[in-house]
């Protein structure tokens, strides 16, 4: 018996079927060998009975096709002025920012705000989760700082 394979990329089950089509593998054998390699989860009977007979029609393509969908609300236009409001006050809420975008709704500007400006909460302010190089060197500054002062009251006691 051997491990399963954890959260395999779509394209590479339909992969393996492709390649077992290829070799005249019924789709229910495919099935099981899968789901004994990937997990019963990782794909039903029915997706793989469709994915063999798209590749026996003659599909080569192991990846989704392109879709249309609906377009994307948020745009750099959008980021960089949410991004603006925030620097102008990091005690903001997400239901003071949609006042300040009406247009826009309050889970596209938590999107913006967590996802994509990667900001978190902490403390009631917003904060970026990554420090810049400016902000480690200000950190560095003060701790050192505090480091000396404390050593001189050492000393001096």
């Amino acid at each position: 018996m051997f491990k399963t394979i954890d959260q395999p990329a779509d394209c590479e089950i339909r992969s393996v079927i492709r390649f077992l089509t290829a070799k005249n593998v019924s789709a229910a054998k495919i099935h099981r060998q899968i789901s004994d390699g990937y997990g019963p989860n990782a794909m039903s009977s029915s997706k793989v009975h469709k994915w063999v007979r798209a590749f026996k029609d003659g599909r080569e393509n192991v990846h989704d096709e392109p879709r249309s969908g609906r377009p994307s609300v948020i745009t750099d236009d959008l980021v960089n002025a949410v991004d603006e409001k925030i620097r102008e006050d990091r005690r903001f809420t997400i239901s003071t920012l949609a006042l300040e975008f009406p247009n826009v709704g309050r889970t596209t500007l938590h999107k913006v705000v967590s996802e994509k400006l990667k900001f978190r909460k902490l403390c009631a302010r917003w904060v970026p989760r990554l420090l810049t190089e400016e902000h480690k060197l200000k950190r560095m500054t003060c701790a050192l700082d505090f480091l000396i002062d404390i050593i001189k009251k050492v000393i001096n006691f």
